[in-house]
């Protein structure tokens, strides 16, 4: 027992007190964030984005069971929807970054520097999917930029700063760490994907904001936070650089949408019941469901079965995870694929494709000659699957436009036709043909949101 104090007293008097000591040198004295923050937040702007939205004025809205069965019930009304926001200059020649969520859609943006000048912009690449708008000044040069950091290095304590405007008081900054990688799996802000986290305070307003590490890099923009209260909680999310990056390198190619590469591949997270069944140590990496027959993957050599473990020896755990990876490193560029099939791991190169255009689309209108007119549709292809967000393996006609008879029958876009009047459709040339035939009863089989439906009416 003797010996155990001795030891305890001995640790005790070996252990630094310096975190309960006050400041002993001016040096000490002095340590502030304030030259991180000098260097930063010139680059970190204000956001007054202004939109025409139209909304369906209908007397069952607020009715729990008629409301859905006449959302499209009612007159049209525009109404003017203000947001506030923030961005980060990342090109002196007045390049802009911010949520898509924040300028989206919007007609009128203005945007404020810190110096308090004021610039009208134009979006030039938005994408809702990843939450991600980038902004072009109009007139602007010589602007304060921010450098932006390899965010695969970024790591969980890292000291980082949160700028931007919450509610509109102005440029405000707080200070925290990095609690979290590779956040995947939710919905949060306008963007469904990967996120780094952060406990430094993020409140309404810091939408589009910099998060930036002690060398004043840019690590994330902030996007959203986990909140029941609306208010800060300790739990932020950005959107990390790399991806970041990706978006700029676009927009200065003048690209109008983003290209994102595409995969060809259905999977789910490895769990510890398959990580027992695949023999592994540990759950990790992706296993893949089902493999379009373009899919680079699969030309590569992979199968149904094959679990993904890394992209480039960066870690993939989840689908959205490795979405994240392929749209940082872009179309056209050559990745290493570590995967594991029958215990052993295998390595492969395959080059990042867009999403195919095959089948060509064929988009066909229905003319007045078909009840179904105003329907126009078109054929589902990968590139079509991606940009509606359909599964890799769809197939099929998808509706594009209902018209009035369809939207009257409450057919929607996004719809997926699977039969007319028994006969199935796989074409659009299909539908043209079913649809112009002459009869009394009708019926439209269809497939929304993995289920099925079917209408009929007679005319």
């Amino acid at each position: 027992m003797k010996r155990v104090t001795l030891f305890m007293l001995a640790m005790m008097l070996a252990l630094p007190l310096r975190a309960e000591t006050v400041p002993a040198t001016r040096e000490e004295i002095t340590l502030s964030f304030a030259p991180v923050v000098r260097a930063t937040a010139p680059a970190v702007v204000n956001i007054y984005a202004r939109r025409i939205v139209a909304e369906r004025v209908s007397p069952f809205a607020n009715d729990p069971f008629f409301s859905d069965l006449f959302r499209d019930f009612g007159r049209l009304r525009q109404r003017e929807q203000n947001s506030l926001g923030s961005g980060v200059v990342v090109g002196a020649e007045g390049v802009v970054v911010s949520n898509y969520h924040v300028v989206g859609q919007a007609t009128d943006i203005r945007v404020v520097l810190n110096d308090k000048r004021e610039y009208d912009a134009e979006v030039l690449l938005g994408d809702e999917q990843s939450d991600l708008a980038v902004l072009r000044l109009k007139g602007a040069r010589d602007l304060p930029a921010v450098s932006l950091r390899d965010s695969d290095t970024v790591e969980v304590g890292d000291l980082v700063l949160a700028i931007g405007n919450p509610f509109g008081i102005g440029q405000t900054v707080s200070s925290g760490i990095v609690s979290g990688l590779a956040r995947s799996g939710l919905s949060i802000g306008g963007g469904r994907g990967y996120f780094l986290q952060t406990d430094a305070a993020i409140n309404p307003g810091n939408s589009g904001g910099a998060l930036v590490d002690m060398k004043g890099r840019l690590v994330g923009i902030n996007t959203a936070i986990l909140s029941r209260s609306g208010g800060s909680n300790g739990i932020g999310f950005a959107i990390p650089a790399n991806l970041v990056r990706s978006f700029v390198d676009q927009a200065r190619a003048g690209n109008v949408r983003f290209q994102r590469p595409w995969a060809g591949v259905t999977g789910q997270p490895v769990d510890a019941a398959l990580a027992e069944g695949f023999g592994m140590d540990r759950p990790q990496g992706v296993v893949l469901s089902a493999l379009h027959p373009q899919s680079p993957f699969r030309k590569a050599g992979l199968e149904v079965g094959d679990v993904v473990l890394t992209l480039d020896g960066a870690p993939v755990n989840s689908p959205q995870e490795m979405l994240f990876r392929l749209s940082a490193e872009g179309v056209g560029q050559k990745i290493e694929a570590t995967y594991l099939r029958d215990g052993r791991r295998e390595q492969v190169r395959l080059t990042l494709i867009s999403p195919p255009e095959d089948p060509p689309r064929d988009p066909r209108t229905l003319g007045r000659r078909s009840v179904l007119e105003g329907l126009s549709v078109v054929n589902v292809n990968p590139a079509v699957a991606a940009e509606e967000d359909l599964p890799s393996e769809s197939s099929g006609v998808l509706i594009v436009e209902p018209g009035r008879n369809g939207a009257r029958l409450g057919l929607r876009p996004g719809d997926i036709l699977l039969k007319i009047n028994g006969t199935p459709v796989a074409t659009t040339r299909d539908v043209a043909r079913a649809a112009g035939e002459e009869r009394r009863n009708w019926s439209v089989e269809y497939l929304r949101e993995g289920r099925r439906a079917v209408v009929r009416f007679r005319v």
